[in-house]
């Protein structure tokens, strides 16, 4: 089921996708509130999905963990980029971007003026659906609601410079999420690939995950409370790049769709 979060005359609500009534293109069926919380009622409503604008499928109340270094080719890749390089990590590598740094698809990524070198990072995200402390690993998927496309947009400048993440990955506009929430994807081989204009920049699989979904979560509630709506980036593959002014970047992981974001 795909759960989206959109705006239509001036309201915002959440709908599933479903096959239009006439049986062309695709509906929103409007639900009677966030499903984390509601579940799926619906209010009857329907609307084309050509006539809404979608947004940031969830926003949320606490927090984004993230994942560095969680595919072996880029970390490979990061090899003599000061304050990054190292071998994989023997645990999950997790810190933190602000809520306040989420933009939805259509959105614009904002390059800050203080950044030279502003680059995307193609990630699966996954949204937590019920609250979390220290859940073992073969439950913590359980607690899982969906997943969804996601950019950790860096400003790698800045994360050098500083010795640690927070600043160069938490300035505004530097999470784009969505298009949807997927909430049974089949993530055994699912591709992820980042592309600048048209380009593949970014071309990996869930597959090649160095710690898995599963042990992400749970690794993650050791340390801190997962609340419903929480999102955990989960780590990019290789290819990690530049964006320009006036680029177009698309994140497209199978099964879910395409998150796709200009570049001022």
């Amino acid at each position: 089921m795909k759960v989206a979060r959109f705006q239509v005359d001036g309201e915002i609500a959440f709908g599933v996708l479903d096959r239009a009534e006439n049986g062309t293109g695709v509906e929103l069926v409007e639900l009677s509130g966030d499903p984390m919380v509601a579940g799926y009622d619906t209010t009857g409503r329907r609307f084309a999905f050509t006539d809404v604008q979608l947004l940031a499928p969830v926003i949320p109340r606490s927090k984004i963990v993230c994942v560095g270094k969680n595919y072996a080719d880029h970390v490979a890749e990061m090899q003599g980029v000061t304050g990054i390089d190292g071998g994989a990590p023997v645990e999950p590598l997790l810190f933190l971007k602000p809520n306040t740094s989420i933009i939805g698809p259509g959105d614009t990524i904002v390059r800050p003026a203080i950044s030279d070198r502003v680059e995307h990072e193609g990630e699966l995200a996954l949204v937590i659906g019920a609250l979390a402390k220290n859940v073992p690993e073969e439950d913590a998927l359980k607690y899982v609601f969906g997943f969804t496309c996601a950019n950790d947009v860096t400003a790698r400048d800045i994360q050098i410079a500083d010795g640690q993440w927070a600043r160069g990955k938490g300035f505004d506009t530097f999470c784009p999420l969505g298009p949807v929430i997927e909430t049974d994807p089949d993530l055994s081989d699912a591709r992820v690939v980042t592309r600048v204009n048209g380009e593949v920049r970014q071309d990996g699989s869930t597959s090649q995950l160095i710690h898995s979904l599963a042990r992400i979560v749970s690794y993650a509630s050791e340390a801190f409370t997962l609340l419903p709506g929480d999102v955990i980036l989960t780590g990019t593959p290789a290819g990690v790049g530049l964006l320009e002014a006036g680029d177009v970047v698309e994140v497209e992981i199978e099964g879910i769709g395409i998150l796709r974001n200009r570049v001022a």
